[in-house]
């Protein structure tokens, strides 16, 4: 039996391409950043890994870094999706995490979280809205085109995990991942293409 014959739909997730803050390492939650250069040409290198998949819902952070890489990705009518934008950084915004740790040699926003920003449970709670998006379309492919961290997140709470457990979910800018199913189990079937 295939995931069809259970009729659950695939969640695919591409990341933004590259902005000046993503190239240096900089935390980049709500600022509104363009990609450079390179990011656009990554976004239009990603399309050829999603031509062939007819995507019954797109989706993108409404965010003009997630929605330039969907129109060069090859999709300029994705629908912005406000619970898709990345994690609010706070007081961490445009600040590198080796420099956070210069002053806290343990710290990961893993554990840490970020003061005056978002707690991982406020991004979780926005990833579960989208996956709840995705599991009620009736469509059997859903992209959405988002954020390192917050694609991580989404990708933990799609495997019915806690959402501290995206840390082991590296994303590059502009990789595209597939999620579905072991049968009705949630499962990464492919990641970083």
């Amino acid at each position: 039996m295939s995931v069809e014959d259970f009729g659950l739909p695939r969640l695919w997730l591409l990341r933004h391409g590259e902005t000046e803050w993503s190239k240096s390492g900089q935390y980049t939650g709500l600022t509104d950043l363009p990609l450079t250069a390179e990011g656009e040409q990554q976004a239009r290198q990603a399309k050829a890994t999603l031509d062939g998949v007819r995507f019954g819902l797109v989706l993108t952070s409404p965010l003009q870094r997630a929605r330039r890489t969907a129109e060069l990705a090859g999709f300029p009518e994705a629908q912005p999706e406000p619970n898709a934008v990345e994690w609010d950084y706070g007081d961490y915004e445009g600040i590198k995490s080796s420099d956070v740790r210069k002053d806290n040699p343990d710290y990961l926003i893993w554990t840490h979280g970020v003061p005056n920003g978002e707690t991982l449970d406020q991004v979780a709670a926005r990833a579960d809205r989208v996956v709840e998006r995705a599991l009620g379309s009736g469509v059997p492919h859903v992209l959405v085109v988002a954020h390192g961290h917050f694609c991580r997140i989404l990708t933990a709470r799609w495997l019915r995990l806690a959402p501290i457990e995206g840390r082991h979910f590296i994303l590059g800018t502009a990789k595209v991942c597939r999620l579905g199913w072991d049968k009705k189990t949630p499962a990464v079937e492919a990641w970083g293409l």
